[in-house]
């Protein structure tokens, strides 16, 4: 399992309950009245295993992708506290704050605060927020009344339960208790009850012999399959899975010998990860085997949906995720036009399945989509009850814009009917951005005009700029009229940073 707080208290669970039993009552008073107190404590912590999350070049800066939400300052009266493990840099909340059209910036710093734990270590930002209780103090005092409070998180770990009880304040997340559903056997499992087809394979699988016994029973089922892949239950961005080519394969009896003899060669998609390390995670927090999907033309479509605290669930965005591999690098909204909608519709259903077992909050199910002729086939591969890479675009969008997405076209559309697009990347990296500095982002982009244009909803945002000096990565959304403007501004900032070092 994912190293999460090892007492979670019956009285804890008891308190939680009753904390999430407050947050309809609190929609029912902020949601519709834009002028109504409200403060939001946002804890963007990696509650996730944190091998897998080594694997991410610049990982402890993934806690200032959630620093869209500042833009919900645009509010008057909501109040913003983040959570950092190491202080964000002025330069970067400034960047955030004159993103607000309409709000002076004076204004909207007024009523952030901005905490850090000053901890560098790979411990989930939770973990660290309640080993310090002066810092909790500090986070309490800052709250004032945690009856207009909830909290949001990058995912809702018992960490985050723990922090939420005792802070006194609700979250608009995914109750730890139900975080099985989203790992990849739980997935698999629920996917499958929705009626969505997914790739042939086995979940549930606890040691070396259950991943044996599935690739031979994988491999007896289809001779002619080339591939497979093996799952970590808890892996994320991709750094859980590892590939097997059952090239040469015999068949019969010497079939599972011959898969056991070359275990060790899988190919993990996680650098230095090791067949040790990898079987000792599978024994740790299981894993699933499944087929890889051969074709000539595949995708990776993604469908976004939120379960608010009515139980209502919505239909929030669709993407064409970005792969290297099998690690997500970035995406592009909406889907293809050709199959949006067929993978909403997919989605919905899980979605809904998720409802009745309660789910809340934001969770993503990813496909893999292959053509034939002019049709497409998918197939669910992943459920993710948390944040992640397409979580924050898509917000930065709404927020931006004030617009909505419409379900039944699968388009956004601003205030004044018209549609917007992006293309985001989480991982704009090159080894020559190193040593350029947050105020070195601001110059090169206010000098070439990278900058969101609110008058027209077009234009880019940055993310990640406080991994940018160190390991030369950076994160971009670049949003547009049309998909190709979309992908022409992303093209244009990659050409100005990869000469940002060049003397003026």
């Amino acid at each position: 399992m994912t190293r999460q707080h090892k007492t979670p208290l019956l009285n804890e669970q008891a308190a939680f309950a009753k904390l999430q039993s407050a947050l309809p009552a609190l929609f029912d008073k902020i949601i519709p009245d834009r002028t109504a107190s409200r403060t939001i404590v946002v804890v963007p912590s990696m509650s996730v295993d944190p091998e897998m999350a080594s694997g991410i070049a610049g990982v402890h800066h993934y806690e200032e992708r959630m620093l869209g939400m500042l833009m919900l300052l645009r509010l008057p009266r909501a109040r913003l506290i983040y959570l950092t493990s190491q202080p964000v840099s002025e330069t970067i909340i400034d960047y955030y704050l004159h993103l607000l059209q309409g709000v002076p910036a004076q204004h909207a710093r007024a009523r952030l605060t901005m905490l850090a734990c000053f901890d560098g270590t790979t411990r989930p930002l939770s973990e660290k927020v309640l080993a310090r209780p002066r810092l909790l103090a500090r986070v309490r005092e800052a709250i004032g009344d945690p009856g207009n409070t909830y909290m949001t998180a990058f995912t809702v770990s018992t960490w985050e339960r723990s922090l939420a009880v005792r802070l006194g304040v609700p979250i608009y997340g995914c109750d730890p208790d139900l975080q099985s559903l989203g790992s990849k056997t739980g997935g698999r499992r629920l996917m499958r009850q929705a009626g969505v087809s997914v790739p042939d394979g086995a979940e549930d699988l606890t040691s070396e012999a259950d991943i044996v016994a599935a690739l031979t029973a994988l491999k007896a089922r289809n001779p002619a399959l080339r591939r497979a892949v093996v799952k970590l239950n808890e892996g994320i961005s991709g750094e859980g899975n590892a590939a097997f080519e059952f090239e040469g394969a015999p068949t019969g009896d010497a079939l599972a010998p011959w898969i056991a003899d070359r275990l060790p060669n899988l190919t993990f998609q996680a650098e230095g990860m090791t067949w040790d390390g990898f079987r000792a995670k599978v024994c740790e927090m299981g894993a699933v085997v499944e087929a890889f999907i051969e074709a000539d033309e595949k995708r990776s479509p993604s469908a976004q949906f939120n379960i608010d605290p009515f139980g209502y669930v919505e239909a929030v965005s669709t993407h064409d995720q970005v792969l290297q591999g099998q690690a997500f690098l970035g995406c592009q909204f909406p889907a293809d036009e050709a199959y949006r909608l067929q993978i909403q519709e997919s989605a919905a259903k899980v979605a809904r399945l998720l409802g009745q077992r309660g789910v809340l909050g934001r969770f993503a199910i990813d496909f893999i989509s292959t053509r034939r002729g002019s049709t497409w086939r998918h197939y669910g591969i992943e459920l993710n009850l948390r944040k992640g890479g397409t979580t924050h675009p898509f917000l930065m969008l709404l927020l931006l814009t004030g617009g909505a997405y419409d379900p039944v076209s699968g388009l956004f559309r601003t205030p004044a009917g018209q549609p917007r697009f992006y293309y985001a990347s989480d991982n704009l990296e090159a080894p020559h951005y190193k040593g350029l500095t947050p105020s070195d982002l601001v110059d090169v982009a206010v000098l070439h005009g990278l900058h969101y244009d609110g008058t027209v909803h077009e234009g880019v945002v940055f993310h990640l700029i406080g991994a940018l000096s160190e390991y030369g990565k950076l994160g971009v959304v670049c949003v547009g009229a049309s998909p190709e403007r979309a992908e022409a501004l992303y093209r244009r900032t990659v050409e100005v940073l990869d000469h940002a070092q060049d003397p003026d």
